[in-house]
């Protein structure tokens, strides 16, 4: 069996307004897997998404490769899971879109020449690489989704999480992303409503629905359930 990377035990997760997100989440993603998650809005996804690398931490165990996700660990989990935020916004903030993909490498302590590769393979990867001395907020929405995706996969992680990577894309560039996810053979965990691309990426599916797996299994499987689909607003 492949080696459990993500292991997530009794998490739950209230904001401060006393909204209860997340309520008791029990998960296990494997190595080389491609994990989605589906359900309707308010749903706790995004909020789940967010204690893989500490950004929330609620009462439970978030574990990533063996490491719980506490303070002391935080800069060796990180450095495994690369975030992609549903706002590209709160990932672009230095001068140019270069600044803002090496900005990742140069604190990973790579040399100037690895920074330099590091960031046009990334950049390339996303069809960028002409904008790299653009300023990100002159950017279209799109381009800043392609730009803030390529400042994760700039630091090489070994997790990939996503939240919502192809909304506002193009044809084009939602075809090249799908490529790219596919090529990415480490972990992955994706929040989206895409489900179309989740088909096609992912070999698992859970569905959170009020903060609490509803239910989760093979990909095939939970997409041709209608019944399942309907009666959690996904279709």
């Amino acid at each position: 069996m492949s080696k459990k990377i993500i292991e997530i035990k009794n998490l739950s997760y209230s904001y401060p307004d006393k909204t209860k997100a997340l309520s008791g989440i029990d998960m296990d993603v494997y190595d080389g897997d491609c994990l989605g998650i589906i359900g309707p809005n308010g749903s706790g996804k995004t909020t789940l998404l967010l204690h893989l690398n500490g950004i929330l931490m609620g009462a439970g165990t978030v574990k990533i490769n063996g490491l719980e996700v506490e303070d002391k660990n935080f800069s060796s989990i990180r450095s495994m899971v690369g975030m992609v935020f549903q706002d590209p916004d709160a990932q672009l903030f230095m001068p140019t879109v270069f600044d803002d993909i090496a900005f990742g490498p140069i604190n990973m302590g790579l040399s100037k020449d690895d920074v330099n590769l590091s960031v046009e393979k990334a950049l390339s990867q996303v069809d960028m690489l002409k904008s790299k001395d653009k300023i990100a907020h002159h950017l279209s929405f799109g381009e800043k989704r392609r730009a803030s995706i390529a400042t994760v996969l700039s630091m090489s992680p070994n997790i990939l999480a996503m939240d919502e990577p192809t909304s506002n894309l193009d044809p084009k560039h939602r075809k090249m992303l799908i490529q790219l996810i596919k090529e990415f053979n480490h972990t992955k965990v994706i929040v989206s409503h895409d489900l179309d691309m989740l088909s096609d990426v992912c070999n698992r599916l859970i569905i959170l629905k009020n903060g609490s797996i509803v239910a989760q299994g093979n990909t095939a499987d939970i997409l041709n359930n209608q019944a399942l689909l309907e009666s959690n607003d996904l279709i």
